[in-house]
């Protein structure tokens, strides 16, 4: 059995903002408290993130994960990659660097930014290990494997890394989808999706265009992330198909 949890469903600035903005969220529904985009894959031993954003030490306490594996990054814009610091006490823990994976820009901009990381210098130990991340390609722990699909889907000016296993795919961040890619998405049992805001946004899906996109797609369920504060949890689960939900953080099923 897979475990998968969205750990963290908000915008780039979560909700509310740092500046207690709601915009039009109602403040007494604790599901309208949203960290920033991050997931986690449990299968037997094997825990692997999606992305590193900066509310991570908080999503993992409140998750109670006790250990991490590896990480998937799906692009490296900061509210998916500035939590990774926060990965040192599973370096200590584990006794050896924690595997990364990503696109050759993704990986080169956060070796770039994140140097002591990866080559410590300067009283730092090296705590992670870049991979570039393959089109097919499998993560094991003893007994235990999973088997991914990645490939690059449009995010505004630049690209960002899709990962589809297990029956689930995981689109954080988009506003395009190759159809080449579309026989990889169909019939799945998860499909979870950018759904920013209501109105249109030159680097992510609105609301409408989720709903088309899940209608075409045809999966068992969908469940919109990365939402905006003009996204109410209520407003949402009034007016979306039967199959398709908004997240929330700590949101999990199985498979």
């Amino acid at each position: 059995m897979t475990k998968f949890t969205i750990l963290g469903c908000g915008s780039s600035l979560g909700s509310p903002w740092i500046t207690n903005n709601w915009g039009k969220l109602n403040k007494k529904n604790k599901l309208n408290i949203r960290t920033r985009c991050s997931a986690h894959i449990k299968k037997g031993d094997l825990s692997i993130l999606i992305d590193t954003s900066p509310d991570i030490k908080k999503q993992i306490l409140d998750n109670k994960i006790k250990n991490i594996d590896s990480v998937l990054y799906t692009h490296e814009h900061a509210d998916q990659t500035s939590g990774i610091f926060e990965l040192r006490p599973f370096f200590w823990q584990n006794k050896k660097p924690i595997n990364i994976y990503a696109d050759k820009r993704c990986l080169k901009l956060l070796k770039d930014k994140y140097d002591y990381c990866f080559y410590g210098g300067g009283g730092y130990i090296p705590i992670i290990k870049g991979n570039l991340v393959k089109n097919n390609f499998t993560l094991r722990k003893k007994n235990t494997q999973i088997k991914f699909k990645s490939f690059l889907i449009n995010h505004g000016h630049i690209k960002a890394l899709a990962y589809v296993f297990e029956k689930i795919a995981y689109l954080s961040d988009c506003n395009g989808i190759d159809k080449r890619n579309y026989k990889d998405l169909r019939n799945l049992k998860y499909l979870i999706i950018d759904c920013l805001k209501i109105n249109p946004h030159p680097s992510h899906f609105n609301l409408n265009q989720a709903i088309t996109i899940s209608k075409m797609l045809n999966p068992r369920k969908t469940i919109l992330t990365n939402l905006h504060t003009d996204l109410d949890y209520i407003f949402l689960k009034k007016n979306l198909p039967r199959n398709i939900i908004p997240a929330y953080d700590g949101i999990t099923f199985n498979v």
